[in-house]
């Protein structure tokens, strides 16, 4: 075998193609799947997300600004403004075509602009794409340990790999734990990066979903970099619009770069973003959806023993067995669901080996059909 052949990247399963029995179990019950595995949401595009769409597909004829056009840069940076109280320039906001094509393909980025550097640092347990996006450019790809409330325990980084890390990822409020940090440990996150010459990639789109309103970019914007999406906080993952925020340099760099690749979100959608961003009324009718579900499933889980193990962030739970001897790993939490109860979730090694023995549900389907996998489940259970 040649040296090249050995070398040939091979692209791992995508995670959610391995529920793919687990989904056939779970819809052969009467009534069919209640899929809570996937974070995708299942609530009404808001009508003034809709209309804006429709309204600018006229003026669609020609390319949109790859960086996102002047209303959307400036929607984003009074929305920041109105969100965390902190005041940007729009431009430092630069726009994606939803997140996840910006997490898989920041390392690369970032591995041109220093070439002196090679690692990705990235939470033990979290969305599976900062670790691949770290692979693809090439990247070493270092997990981070968490902490007791779920949090990137920054200080166990050893400092060979902080001196050669390009950036280190942070999900706050968390996927999958629900964790939701306060700005203090922004801050203390923030030194710790600045002090070491690494750039902080902060990933905040279920921030509208957490208890208080908290940013990497609270304490400055140098070295730092938000970022959010309307998938969550709209219902419009369909959209695919996203956007990057915060130091200045870095913003251009990349709104710079990516200009050449081609990455432009359509006219439409940007006007649809623009409406988005400048409506409060729609999230706080979403999150009041996602904290009813929350109470709902929270009280009739631990009725089985099966207890939310993670923070107060409303759309995903952390489940662990309750018994305090040989309790379930994830993938059996997640196949007694789908058998008993038709409910599909996702088995928590999906986000990393440290997340074995839990489970994470996204509380992503109405209300009735949470009820019936819980009815479902009580009556296997008598």
């Amino acid at each position: 075998m040649t040296t090249a052949a050995r070398r040939r990247f091979v692209p791992p399963p995508y995670p959610y193609d391995r529920l793919d029995a687990l989904r056939a179990v779970a819809d052969a019950l009467p009534g069919g799947v209640v899929d809570c595995s996937i974070g995708t949401p299942c609530d009404p595009v808001p009508d003034v997300v809709r209309d804006a769409a429709a309204g600018a597909l006229a003026a669609s004829m020609g390319y949109p600004p790859s960086a996102g056009s002047p209303a959307l840069r400036h929607a984003a940076a009074a929305w920041i403004g109105r969100r965390f109280d902190v005041a940007l320039d729009d431009a430092q906001v630069g726009v994606c075509v939803g997140t996840k094509e910006f997490v898989t393909s920041l390392p690369h980025l970032l591995k041109l602009r220093r070439p002196d550097r090679d690692t990705v640092l990235y939470p033990a347990v979290a969305y599976p794409s900062y670790e691949m996006g770290a692979i693809l450019a090439g990247c070493r790809a270092v997990a981070v340990p968490l902490d007791a409330q779920w949090h990137l325990d920054f200080a166990a980084i050893d400092e060979d790999d902080a001196q050669r890390a390009l950036c280190v990822w942070v999900n706050e409020p968390g996927n999958p734990t629900s964790s939701v940090a306060a700005n203090e440990w922004f801050g203390a996150l923030a030194e710790w990066a600045r002090a070491r010459g690494v750039t902080v990639a902060s990933d905040e789109c279920y921030t509208e979903y957490a208890t208080e309103p908290t940013t990497i970019l609270s304490g400055g914007t140098d070295q730092m970099l938000a970022l959010h999406s309307l998938s969550k906080r709209s219902n419009a993952a369909g959209l695919r619009v996203g956007f990057y925020a915060g130091d200045g340099d870095l913003v251009e760099y990349l709104v710079e770069t990516r200009k050449h690749v081609g990455l432009m979100v359509p006219t439409a959608m940007q006007a649809a973003a623009v409406a988005a961003l400048g409506d409060d009324a729609h999230v706080a009718q979403q999150r009041a959806r996602y904290e009813e579900r929350r109470a709902v499933m929270i009280d009739g889980l631990a009725a089985h023993g099966l207890v939310h193990d993670g923070g107060p962030m409303s759309f995903y739970l952390w489940l662990r067995g309750a018994d305090g001897g040989a309790a379930p790993d994830g993938w059996d939490i997640a196949r007694r669901l789908a058998a008993d109860a038709g409910l599909l979730v996702s088995p928590g090694d999906l986000y990393g080996a440290a997340g074995a023995a839990y489970a994470r549900v996204a509380l992503v389907q109405p209300a009735e059909r949470l009820q019936l996998a819980l009815e479902r489940l009580d009556a296997a259970s008598h």
